[in-house]
């Protein structure tokens, strides 16, 4: 029993150096800092994988307490969100969990870390980063503006100037579709790129079914239904709360559809035996041509064109 409780401590003090170097390689190399962002959770993963529940969360506790003594506040939130997302996946393994749990649970982590960060940001710190973020693309937009009307001595056209408002005001309204996307593409990459190294650290695993056999749940079909038919038949006013909200579960729809999509071309091309290169060249066709391809991924969802595609194949 002492053996397993010194092993744990040490365990613990090594992951929580391991955390800290990557940490301070994040927030002051930043030649390499994408790379240590990457695998930043690995450490509190490989423990939390490793050792029960409450161990992990006094780990990570504990990282993200010394990542403040080399970063200060700064690096703060980085080290939080990494460290919820290295916690969600060594958990979901220690349980022997699906990787599609571990994908949900992960993505819904960094969400939940991510809007407690910029609630606190808002109301103690009143930044607001997002809206920052905004502003400053606004300004670049009407500075390179100033700039080309200097240049050329003409003004601008009314319906040039109109098109970039409505494109600003629309990229505002999406930010909770971007967020959520972007917090789902970074648990991705983060499963995708740590799972093999904890595989090699001798650390079991789940895997990934093919690509080809990615196969979202029904229901998908159904929430995009709904919002289409309320966009259709109840119109709501582009500035209310209902049309802010319509458009952004299109958005997160239009992306899940058009990968439903994409998967149904591979298994396609799968089945009927084409080589690896057809299937890279058709994914780069399928994102101008998205129209199409969420077209594709609603037939996928709604009938069984697999089995058709695989009675045609063996034909």
């Amino acid at each position: 029993m002492q053996n397993n409780q010194t092993r744990k401590l040490a365990h613990g003090a090594m992951m929580v150096a391991l955390f800290t170097v990557l940490m301070a390689i994040v927030f002051y190399m930043p030649v390499v800092k994408i790379i240590a962002a990457i695998i930043a959770p690995l450490p509190i993963i490989w423990y939390s994988a490793n050792y029960e529940r409450k161990y992990s969360f006094l780990v990570a506790g504990i990282a993200v307490i010394v990542t403040f003594f080399i970063g200060g506040l700064l690096l703060i939130p980085a080290s939080l969100i990494f460290a919820a997302a290295g916690l969600t996946i060594g958990d979901a393994i220690y349980h022997k969990k699906s990787k599609v749990f571990m994908f949900i649970s992960t993505s819904i982590s960094l969400l939940i870390t991510f809007a407690i960060q910029y609630v606190i940001a808002v109301r103690l710190f009143e930044f607001d980063f997002i809206r920052n973020s905004l502003d400053l693309m606004k300004t670049g937009y009407l500075e390179s503006i100033k700039m080309t009307e200097k240049l050329t001595g003409q003004a601008t056209p009314k319906e040039a100037l109109d098109n970039l408002n409505n494109m600003l005001n629309t990229l505002e309204m999406t930010i909770p579709a971007a967020v959520t996307l972007a917090m789902l593409t970074s648990a991705l990459v983060l499963i995708s790129v740590n799972l093999p190294i904890l595989k090699r650290l001798k650390v079991d695993v789940p895997k990934f079914s093919k690509f080809s056999e990615l196969r979202l749940p029904r229901s998908v079909l159904w929430y995009y239904l709904i919002v289409l038919s309320i966009n259709i038949f109840i119109r709501p006013d582009p500035d209310s709360s209902l049309a802010i909200i319509m458009l952004n579960i299109s958005m997160i729809l239009w992306v899940l559809l058009t990968i439903q999509g994409i998967s149904f071309i591979h298994y396609a091309l799968d089945a009927f035996g084409y080589p690896k290169f057809i299937k890279v060249l058709s994914t780069f066709i399928a994102i101008p041509l998205y129209s199409f391809v969420i077209l594709v991924g609603i037939i996928d969802l709604g009938f069984n064109a697999r089995d058709y595609i695989q009675e045609k194949s063996q034909k």
